[in-house]
């Protein structure tokens, strides 16, 4: 083996350097000559791979090679190449400093490992864009599996460079980590449980991101942003942000409003109270007036022998005047119906679907039909019921 320490302190002595200082630095010198050339090896290597597949994937109809430059895939690798050359050199940098060279092998041991570990979550990471780049694969988050494999990466490389400082196999410490299964389930209670969570809401379609969530007790009512290892994040309707553990969807109750987006409406479900004593039968006189001065109702005959009330009335006008809106979903259930009367009257509840899901159009909608509903009540000769002392 050469011995490049020798020939340093040769060199030093040369130079006229005192033979003490030279024993003393000689080995110093040489190690820090060749991180100097790795750190010129490394940017060789950056500028021949990196560029060559940067130039690559600017040709190539692929997105994954550019996927590796994004996720710094290639980077880490090339970053490798240098403190595998120092690992190689350092024997014969070091021939009597042995203490010094087992250090520097460790540091540089450890530092090889970090760079791998990272280009191996790049790639992880790769994968999942792939996969997110996918159109059918956009509803299904795969991020909280991602993030176990991550940890687990990071878990077996924590492992290894406690084995490199401390001298001892990966194995014997990996032997010795099921004495002490019942800590690491502790302190990764959390993580366990959004992961099993996390598979039991992708399994079960329970949830997406995008998907329109509330979840009773607390303050989430809005959209799912991300769905990680530990949290769902909900964007809330006054944009403030939630954070939810998986784990939290999974033993409680939530509603998922991804259904009623997906169908044909949205529901519209009020009630207007009618003043019970304004209830009464019609007159002939009172249908001839409603049917020349409501058109919808213009061509109404009731059934022989039966004398409708104004209630009844309204109720056949709310229906045919929600029928003949175009927002008005007739192919999903249109119900009028009157509820148990109480104390404040009446009820009259209206039921039907609103084509327009989006919030607020579908609250303008409802407003302006129920707007109009009120203005034409007084028309059948009915009042709404209003408490007064």
């Amino acid at each position: 083996m050469v011995n490049l320490g020798s020939w340093m302190n040769k060199l030093l002595i040369g130079w006229g350097v005192d033979p003490k200082i030279a024993d003393t630095f000689d080995e110093i010198i040489i190690a820090v000559l060749l991180i100097a050339v790795a750190v010129g090896i490394d940017y060789l290597c950056q500028y021949i791979f990196v560029g060559s597949v940067k130039k690559l994937s600017e040709k190539s109809r692929f997105f994954w090679d550019s996927l590796l430059i994004k996720r710094k895939v290639v980077h880490n690798l090339v970053h490798a190449i240098p403190g595998i050359i120092v690992y190689a050199l350092l024997p014969m940098a070091f021939i009597r400093g042995k203490e010094l060279l087992l250090i520097s092998q460790k540091i540089c041991a450890v530092y090889i490992v970090i760079v791998l570990l990272l280009a191996i979550n790049g790639f992880i990471l790769v994968i999942m864009d792939i996969y997110n780049h996918r159109e059918v694969n956009k509803n299904h988050s795969i991020k909280g599996f991602v993030q176990v494999i991550q940890v687990l990466a990071f878990f077996i490389g924590g492992i290894v460079i406690i084995a490199i400082l401390v001298g001892k196999s990966p194995a014997t410490l990996f032997a010795g980590l099921g004495a002490s299964a019942a800590i690491l389930m502790l302190v990764f209670k959390d993580t366990i449980l959004g992961f099993v969570a996390g598979i039991q809401l992708s399994a079960n379609d329970m949830l997406r991101p995008g998907d329109w969530i509330t979840v009773p007790g607390s303050n989430a009512n809005g959209v799912v942003q991300e769905i990680t290892l530990n949290t769902v994040k909900i964007q809330n309707f006054d944009n403030t942000i939630s954070t939810i553990p998986p784990y939290t969807l999974v033993n409680n109750s939530f509603q998922n409003w991804r259904g009623m987006v997906e169908s044909g409406g949205r529901r519209v479900m009020k009630s207007i109270f009618l003043d019970l004593n304004t209830i009464k039968f019609c007159t002939p006189d009172m249908l001839d007036n409603m049917r020349k001065e409501i058109p919808l109702l213009a061509d109404y005959k009731p059934d022989e022998g039966v004398t409708p009330t104004n209630s009844q009335m309204f109720r056949i006008y709310v229906e045919r005047y929600l029928t003949s809106l175009p927002v008005v979903n007739t192919d999903l259930d249109l119900i009028i119906s009157q509820l148990q009367s109480t104390e404040y009257g009446v009820p009259i509840q209206i039921y039907f679907f609103s084509r327009n899901k989006v919030w607020k159009e579908y609250e303008r909608i409802q407003s302006d039909i129920f707007d109009h509903f009120f203005a034409m009540i007084p028309q059948f000769e009915l009042k709404v019921y209003q408490y007064s002392d």
